[in-house]
Order: structure tokens, then C-alpha cells, then sequence
């Protein structure tokens, strides 16, 4: 499934002229249960991406969940991902930081767009101390917590994080996710997520982080937030036409 899906956004990346990096996790770690799917483990997982990365071109890019996953990791990805709740986490910021790999950092749902200011110092000083580019990093906004089991996207907050100097990423899905809504698992308001993927290119941000399945509702992860794989090529066409005109003002 994983190299299907693959194949089908790198025939869209094609057609579109898109710069895609494709994401899958080998485990999502933060699971509202521990009955949850959380993946196939570290090994299966980079074997699947290596695998994507072969044969459909695209580059790829995975989550890591603690500093012993960097090396492996990033032996076979093209970027590094840091899970939300990790942003605070100064070890785990360094050792991703230090790995030579551009790295997304995704800003903690429990923090202020300002408050990645002082994360953006801890990746940068410890990139700079291992010799790699201090500047290869992107701050991705996924919502910040606003009541019981729901997000808000607050759009001032990519202008705000884009002043650190990092390209600034809006991830549309886990945006509308609402977690532990369904006591169990999370739920989520996909019907959304067009809305505030749109809203976010309008804003001017670099990139867009965006969960795609062919059949959200049977997806074993974060399905009631994933945006359906048929929907996304005209999304897109219309999202590279926003940023057409924001960027050509």
C-alpha cells in the first residue's frame, strides 16, 4: 500500500511540477491508547522507505521518536522529523539537529509560535558545534490545543515562526485532528482540511504537510483527519495557484 500510494503522488508531483517529499512512519509513538496500530517497527519501516525512495524517485522523509533512532534513520531518509511533543525536548533537539540532515520541527501543540525561537537556537548551535548547516531547518505548525480534544490554527503564528529565518510548513491534517476525541483514538474534521491548507498558502508558507489513503475511514492511524488520496491532485492544483499569485505580489 505504502509504495501504491507513493506512486500515485509522485505521477501528481509530476504532472504538477510539485516538489514532493513523501512521509510514513515506521511508529507513531503517541498513541491516545495503547491498543492503537503504532506501525511495523524501525527496521520493516526504513526498509519500505528505501524501497519508495528507489523506485519512485521521490525523496522521503520519517518520524524519530528518540537520539538512538537518528543514525539509522537518517542513513536512509532525505529529512528528519521531529514529533510534536518532542519540540521541548533539548537532547533529542540536538541530536536530530547534529545528524547533517535538514530537519521539519514541528511545533508543540502546547506552545506559542514565538516560543520556537529558542528551539530554532538549540538546532542551530548544535548543527553549527558538528560542523553541519545551521540553516537546515523547517518549523512545521500543526494547531495549537484550545479546549478539550480540539485544535485551533491561528494563522498569525507561521508570519511569527517565519521570523526565526526557517521556511515555515502548515501541516493541514493533523490541523483538524481532534485528539482523543474518540475516547480510544483521535478523531478529526477532514472536511477542513481544504479550507486551512488553503488558507495557509494564502498566508505564504513554504511547504504544506498533508496526510493522504485511498480509504481514510478504514486508515489504521489518524483516518478521520487524512485527507481521501482521490481528492488530492485537484487540491493541489489549486493550492500551486494561490501560492502562484502570493508569491508573484
Amino acid at each position: 500500500m505504502t509504495l501504491s500510494i507513493a506512486e500515485t503522488l509522485a505521477g501528481v508531483a509530476d504532472r504538477l511540477g510539485l516538489l514532493l517529499i513523501f512521509k510514513a512512519s515506521f511508529d507513531k509513538a503517541n498513541r491516545s491508547s495503547d491498543k492503537s496500530f503504532r506501525g511495523l517497527g524501525i527496521d520493516e519501516g526504513l526498509r519500505i522507505l528505501e524501497k519508495v525512495r528507489a523506485e519512485t524517485g521521490l525523496p522521503v522523509i520519517t518520524d524519530v521518536h528518540e537520539a538512538a533512532q537518528v543514525a539509522p534513520v537518517a542513513s536512509v531518509v532525505d529529512v528528519l522529523q521531529t514529533p510534536a511533543f518532542l519540540a521541548r525536548q533539548t537532547d533529542f533537539i540536538a541530536a536530530v539537529a547534529a545528524s547533517g540532515k535538514p530537519v521539519n520541527i514541528k511545533k508543540a501543540q502546547f506552545m506559542a509560535p514565538a516560543d520556537m525561537q529558542q528551539v530554532v537556537n538549540k538546532a542551530r548551535n548544535a548543527a553549527s558545534a558538528a560542523g553541519h548547516d545551521p540553516d537546515a531547518f523547517l518549523l512545521c505548525e500543526r494547531g495549537t490545543s484550545f479546549g478539550y480534544n480540539t485544535l485551533v490554527s491561528d494563522m498569525r503564528g507561521l508570519a511569527i515562526m517565519a521570523d526565526t529565518g526557517c521556511p515555515v510548513v502548515f501541516d493541514a491534517t493533523h490541523s483538524v485532528q481532534q485528539p482523543g476525541g474518540l475516547g480510544e483514538r483521535s478523531g478529526g474534521q477532514r472536511e477542513f482540511v481544504p479550507l486551512l491548507a488553503r488558507a495557509a498558502v494564502a498566508a505564504g508558507v513554504a511547504g504544506v504537510f498533508m496526510e493522504t489513503h485511498p480509504d481514510p475511514d478504514k486508515a489504521l492511524s489518524d483516518g478521520p483527519n487524512a485527507l481521501p488520496l482521490a481528492d488530492f491532485e485537484e487540491l493541489w492544483k489549486r493550492l500551486l495557484a494561490i501560492d502562484t499569485v502570493v508569491k508573484a505580489a
